[in-house]
């Protein structure tokens, strides 16, 4: 067994490929060399046959504060899923001796620790019955007040839930997606788990479930032409009329900036079709590259609302519209992060590129693919600052508050949750 870096296996899978499907690595000639330090490698291991020498290093560059985002979520995801067990009891409360069954023999050791770590949550009792009574445990009083809240945290979320719902359908090939792919995702929407039973039927002029060989899709029932804008887009036309209203004339009918005639040293553009970059710290791009990034910024690319069927996956356009496809579908979900397993699970629906994870780390200034945690997992870089969510709805402010509740200090919803426990 030797290791082998992400980059390396990519240029690996680059080498098989046809020779006008490897021409746009002239975006990232990154991947051709080693100009990051080994002490930011990104490492996975393959098994091999052994060989004479060491094997040549290449790397993809780490970005420490998202990697960091994994770690700080893993306490707090165990605070609220304790808290969902406990309030679906009847009795709310649930008896330490079930908690195996609710969450697995491994996991249960877990949950333990954070019941004993935060009694300012989770108050542990004993029936009235001596030393024998099984434990239990149940929220504490000041817990029970904040999780009152939560009604009205969802009641405010439920419209951005179906405004969500109707964007990823209208995005699909057929306005339609099999049920069991939204339920896949359903806690990264934020949507409740009987979703199809609680939500769906309240809006049947917006949604169906409709039956397509033998398995339940969701279905689009009416196409709404003022949600097909993407994130992009919202954020550009903000900013144009932003900048218009400052100085007058100083954009051109395409959106550009007629004052910005330098090659930006970040990558970023100011246009229509531009997305925002952020390039790790330890990236320097030469001139060269600069030029090919800011050609690519200015290169005009159908809507990820259009169907994917009409475009030549070959085309540099309809590659530079998946890149929206997958900016535009992260975009959608509440802390802008989703597996790269949640992702390739709507291939067929969205077209997304064959060679997904290639495409995800070429485009390493949008997008960030870590290995933390159990799953690998993509960020949408622009969503961040550092290790915090620019951005966060209803439902999210109010699990910050319900974990804050382990601080020993006030909560400020500008900082992270994780950095409370």
């Amino acid at each position: 067994m030797r290791r082998i870096s992400i980059n390396q296996v990519l240029w690996q899978t680059m080498q098989s490929f046809p020779q006008k499907y490897i021409k746009p690595i002239n975006f990232f000639p990154e991947f051709a060399s080693n100009p990051f330090p080994e002490s930011s490698a990104l490492y996975i291991q393959i098994m091999q046959k052994s060989s004479a020498g060491r094997p040549k290093k290449k790397v993809y560059e780490r970005v420490y504060d998202l990697d960091r985002v994994v770690d700080l979520q893993k306490k707090p995801s165990i605070i609220l899923e304790l808290k969902n067990i406990i309030l679906k009891s009847k009795t709310h409360s649930i008896l330490i001796r079930d908690l195996e069954k609710e969450v697995g023999f491994v996991q249960k050791w877990n949950f333990m620790a954070v019941i004993e770590k935060y009694p300012s949550i989770f108050h542990v009792t004993k029936d009235a019955g001596g030393s024998r009574s099984p434990i239990m445990v149940k929220l504490t009083d000041k817990a029970q007040k904040v999780v009152a809240e939560e009604d009205d945290a969802r009641r405010l979320m439920e419209p951005i839930l179906v405004r969500s719902l109707r964007k990823l359908l209208m995005m699909s090939k057929d306005c339609q997606i099999p049920l069991e792919k939204i339920e896949l995702i359903h806690s990264e929407l934020g949507l409740p788990k009987d979703f199809s039973d609680s939500l769906i039927p309240k809006y049947p002029e917006f949604f169906s479930i409709k039956d397509v060989d033998g398995r339940p899709y969701l279905h689009l029932e009416s196409w709404d032409s003022s949600l097909a804008v993407t994130a992009s887009e919202e954020k550009f036309q903000i900013l144009a009329a932003t900048e218009a209203g400052k100085d007058k004339g100083g954009l051109d009918c395409g959106g550009y900036n007629k004052k910005d005639s330098k090659i930006s040293r970040d990558g970023n553009f100011f246009g229509p079709f531009a997305f925002h970059l952020n390039f790790p710290a330890g990236f320097r791009p030469n001139t060269k590259y600069l030029e090919e990034v800011l050609k690519w910024q200015k290169m005009p690319f159908p809507s990820p609302y259009l169907n994917g069927r009409r475009f030549d996956p070959a085309d540099p356009k309809a590659r530079k519209r998946a890149v929206g496809v997958l900016h535009e579908i992260l975009s959608l979900t509440m802390e802008k992060r989703m597996s790269s397993t949640q992702l390739d699970a709507f291939h067929a629906e969205y077209q997304l590129p064959s060679k997904l994870l290639l495409c995800l780390v070429k485009n390493h200034g949008i997008f960030y693919l870590t290995n933390k945690g159990a799953r690998s997992t993509v960020f949408l870089k622009e969503a961040y600052d550092g290790s915090n969510l620019i951005e966060k709805c209803p439902l999210l402010k109010f699990n910050d508050k319900f974990v804050s509740l382990g601080c020993r200090r006030d909560f400020n919803f500008n900082s992270s949750t994780s950095s409370c426990v």
